[in-house]
């Protein structure tokens, strides 16, 4: 804590392993002690979590999260497929989401987080589905050649007019370490923002844009909706 507010940092980003759930509350802690708005790109629940966003909102910090999701991920880009499908009304019937990948999150998702990280992705995606359906999504194994690639795998049969089946059968390989910068540099921006305007807690906007596991979950398309009010001052957060 004495480290944070000597260096005078205004923003933390928390990108540790994300099965680090005692050292994730640990840098929260810090920075809510410090005054410093808190960026959680990891799965451990913070800005998601009631307790958490009030202890923020009650000393005036920002909080942002829960685990970051890419620029074009397989998370987003599936939920987006999901949400063509259902406006063009094509009824979904079962999809699935796979990742393998060589970086040390796809480790970290096959030794220890993989139900945690599996749970996170496909509540994600069930968002964008009006009604219930069988859906799964989640890393699926670790495989150390592909360093930071990440491949991904999707699967959705649905049926549209007169009950004719749909199958969508599609495989995606993105480079990790990237992926992750534009978002990240939103969520900078936007915790940047509620520091000037003295906003304290879970910043939901920016958090529903950019987060699989935020305090309040929405449509994609929504989501950019709240984020372009939360930049114009329609929204407090």
């Amino acid at each position: 804590m004495k480290a944070l507010r000597d260096s005078g940092a205004e923003i933390a980003i928390n990108m540790i392993p994300g099965s680090s759930e005692q050292a994730t509350a640990f840098y929260a802690n810090a920075c809510l002690e410090a005054g410093v708005a808190f960026v959680n790109a990891t799965p451990i629940r913070i800005a998601s979590d009631p307790e958490w966003a009030k202890k923020f909102e009650e000393r005036g910090v920002p909080l942002i999260g829960d685990d970051l999701q890419d620029q074009l991920g397989s998370t987003i880009l599936h939920r987006n497929i999901l949400q063509l499908l259902v406006a063009r009304g094509v009824k979904v019937d079962k999809s699935y989401q796979l990742d393998v990948g060589g970086g040390a999150e796809s480790l970290d998702s096959h030794y220890r987080g993989r139900m945690r990280k599996r749970q996170v992705k496909t509540s994600a995606i069930s968002q964008d589905l009006p009604y219930e359906a069988p859906l799964v999504a989640g890393s699926s194994d670790y495989v150390p050649f592909l360093k930071n690639a990440r491949e991904s795998y999707f699967y959705v049969y649905g049926r549209q007019f007169g009950g004719a089946p749909v199958v969508i059968d599609i495989r995606m390989e993105v480079t990790d370490g990237p992926n992750a910068g534009p978002i990240l540099l939103d969520a900078i921006r936007a915790a940047k923002l509620a520091l000037k305007r003295e906003v304290g807690g879970a910043l939901e906007s920016i958090s529903a844009y950019g987060f699989k596991m935020p305090p309040k979950a929405t449509t994609m398309y929504k989501a950019e909706r709240w984020v372009e009010e939360f930049l114009l001052g329609k929204r407090k957060s």
